[in-house]
């Protein structure tokens, strides 16, 4: 692991809750449960120092039954909703609104037809290379 003596980069509430992909409420949930130490700046805003930040990024991303064989990193999966279906022939293209994000992804209709996917149902689309997985919970 690499260290530094430079300081590094203090993150306010809603930076290091964007960081890790949580609300600002949960991040100032945790800072007040003392699951992550928090201070105040010169202005009275909480900020987090960034190797605080990065230690707790990474005790959240630790499996909690120490399985780690079929999980992919969070950052290539977006639950989301379906939005729209269109059934061709052959293939399906299926929107999923993950957030803020528009996933579309196109997969085989009969797919489509037997994970159940129509507007409204629950989906992850799971980030691949260049290619777009679509799960349901």
């Amino acid at each position: 692991m690499v260290t530094s003596d430079r300081p590094v980069h203090p993150y306010r509430i809603g930076e290091a809750a964007s960081m890790l992909g949580v609300s600002a409420d949960t991040m100032r949930r945790w800072v007040d449960a003392g699951r992550l130490p928090a201070m105040r700046d010169e202005h009275g805003h909480r900020i987090i120092a960034g190797a605080e930040l990065a230690a707790f990024a990474r005790e959240l991303a630790r499996p909690e039954n120490g399985e780690v064989e079929g999980r992919s990193s969070a950052r290539n999966r977006f639950p989301g909703i379906v939005t729209a279906v269109v059934l061709g022939d052959v293939a399906a293209q299926v929107e999923i609104q993950a957030g803020p994000f528009r996933v579309v992804s196109l997969i085989s209709r009969d797919s489509a037809e037997e994970l159940g996917l129509v507007p409204g149902a629950p989906a992850t689309a799971v980030i691949k290379s260049t290619n777009v997985v679509v799960e349901r919970r």
